[in-house]
């Protein structure tokens, strides 16, 4: 975990998000991610945001899935993993944030969702997905993931 930097403008406690690791398994390429570029910055994340009320994590990261990268799927399994990052607010503070990745499994993309046009959506294995993110904690996430190893929502495997 990243140690926080101390000042007058630091938040006295990291905030939660949840994330979507949206993946799929074809034939020919076997297991892929999906990453979306960031609407501040270009850079490649995953679909993540602030919990909503009423919705559990995995709702909350399904939620954020559709509505950044129009993936329509379903929550495969518990959380994948944790990662820590600082967000940019709009007065330009940083906030600490620690984000549940919960797994996803894309049935289909939509060409309408709501922050189309605003992001690039790519798909891409694993290990690359993890040379393209800056988080740490996420990179390894991303370079360990393989689809056959996740329990099933359900109780069965993926």
């Amino acid at each position: 975990m990243k140690k926080m930097e101390e000042g007058k403008t630091a938040p006295t406690e990291a905030m939660a998000q949840n994330a979507a690791l949206c993946f799929r398994v074809t034939k020919k390429r076997g297991a892929e991610v999906l990453l979306v570029t960031s609407r501040d910055t270009g850079r490649w994340v995953i679909p993540k945001g602030w919990p909503m009320k009423g919705k559990s994590g995995a709702e909350c990261a399904l939620q954020e899935a559709f509505e950044e990268a129009g993936v329509e799927g379903r929550r495969v399994a518990g959380i994948v993993g944790l990662f820590s990052y600082d967000k940019v607010m709009d007065d330009k503070s940083l906030q600490p944030c620690v984000v549940s990745v919960y797994p996803v499994e894309v049935a289909r993309l939509k060409a309408n969702f709501p922050e189309r046009g605003q992001r690039e959506r790519r798909w891409m294995s694993p290990k690359k997905a993890a040379r393209k993110v800056a988080e740490p904690e996420l990179r390894t996430i991303l370079a360990g993931f393989d689809p056959a190893k996740l329990a099933d929502a359900d109780g069965g495997t993926a």
